[in-house]
């Protein structure tokens, strides 16, 4: 290491697609990591939303309120590796679903 922040590998545009049991959902999302925590946004069927979550080592984690198809939380957990994340995604009370992202 090079006393660069491990976590600068997240920030930056992602291409998230969530596997949901409605079928796969897309979301472009833009991390800026600061420490350990981070801001963005996300853009998907569902419109814009800011983000904000927390940053553990390599994992973030965020939460995020949806309306469509029916009004609920949903909690995000993602590993970053390079140019690719892997996570899930809890559904509310609909259990969970795997997420996977690559940078865009």
């Amino acid at each position: 290491m090079n006393g660069e922040d491990v976590m600068s590998a997240a920030d930056g545009n992602w291409k998230i697609t969530i596997n949901t049991p409605m079928g796969a959902q897309t979301v472009d999302a833009v991390i800026t990591t600061s420490g350990d925590t981070f801001t963005g946004t996300t853009s998907g069927q569902m419109g814009t939303q800011s983000v904000e979550g927390k940053v553990n080592g390599d994992t973030l984690t965020w939460s995020t309120q949806i309306t469509q198809p029916m009004p609920m939380t949903l909690e995000f957990e993602a590993k970053v590796e390079g140019d690719a994340m892997n996570g899930n995604v809890k559904l509310g009370a609909f259990g969970s679903a795997p997420m996977t992202g690559v940078r865009a």
